[in-house]
């Protein structure tokens, strides 16, 4: 198992003993163009994408069952009918952006954990109206109730720069750079609010406490990067791109050393996703005195 850290310096005065009686299972997990094979948008996907058979489809679902999440955040699909096949709707409430891309950010839920909708983050779309490919929006929900509301962003941010520094003005780098300084203000209003929230999802780089783009993220309040300082088993043990950020009282909600990589394999003939859940556990405060 992977040890959480937070960030040196980023977490300072925050208690992170919180009493709890109940917690919450959080993941996030890129699905590889999983998409409606019978949809006729999924004519415009790239022609090497992974193209599923049911085989794949039964191996995702016992992977889905596996890893048990409360809350999963989803990258790379396109709607309920297909997330539905790995994560049933008598389970699972199933909420999909609404852009008009085929790579959507979505969210599962589990039946009976209260649900609300706030308006998607389209401005992490920063391309023109006019371009022939948009980038996704951020799927952002409110989840809980009382003192245990939680609020989630799920994000899949631009693809190809890595770990570049911040003086790089060519290829992805500059809309990477756009999208963070929009999700900067994101959680400005939540410090404001001073709400439990954490952003989740495939963020395309591999941020680490010195990465000047978590500073920024972090310039007005408290954060914690889970995945910090910490490489991935998935995928030749690279460091992560996949990560879980919390802000506000969930900083002291998180259960120690509850990071967890959930391995999905490769090759042997299946196509199933290049990405491996990422995991922690909250451990959500008990109500107060007198409500149930």
């Amino acid at each position: 198992m992977l040890l959480a850290l937070a960030l040196p310096g980023f977490c300072a005065g925050i208690a992170r003993a919180v009493p709890a009686t109940r917690t919450l299972k959080i993941s996030t997990w890129n699905l590889e163009w999983l998409l409606d094979e019978q949809a006729p948008q999924t004519r415009t996907a790239p022609i090497d994408r992974p193209r599923r058979r049911q085989a794949d489809y039964g191996q995702l679902a016992a992977l889905a069952r596996r890893l048990n999440s409360d809350v999963t955040g989803l990258q790379e699909t396109d709607s309920p009918a297909s997330i539905g096949r790995l994560f049933p709707a008598d389970t699972y409430r199933i909420v999909v952006s609404d852009d008009h891309v085929l790579q959507k950010t979505a969210l599962v839920v589990r039946a009976g954990l209260p649900v609300q909708r706030n308006p998607d983050i389209t401005a992490l779309d920063t391309t023109a109206p006019a371009a022939p490919h948009h980038l996704r929006s951020g799927l952002d929900i409110t989840l809980g109730s009382g003192n245990a509301q939680l609020r989630v962003l799920v994000v899949h941010l631009k693809t190809g720069c890595w770990d570049d520094p911040i003086t790089q003005t060519q290829h992805a780098c500059p809309v990477l750079f756009r999208q963070f300084a929009i999700l900067s203000d994101w959680v400005a209003d939540r410090a404001r609010e001073g709400g439990a929230f954490a952003i989740i999802g495939d963020f395309n780089r591999r941020l680490n406490p010195h990465d000047p783009l978590l500073a920024q993220l972090a310039r007005a309040t408290p954060l914690d990067l889970v995945t910090a300082n910490k490489a991935s088993p998935c995928q030749g043990g690279e460091y992560f791109i996949d990560h879980i950020i919390l802000g506000g009282p969930a900083i002291g909600w998180e259960e120690p050393h509850s990071l967890q990589v959930m391995n999905v394999p490769q090759g042997l003939g299946s196509n199933l996703s290049d990405h491996c859940p990422v995991s922690i556990t909250l451990r959500l405060p008990a109500p107060p005195a007198g409500h149930a």
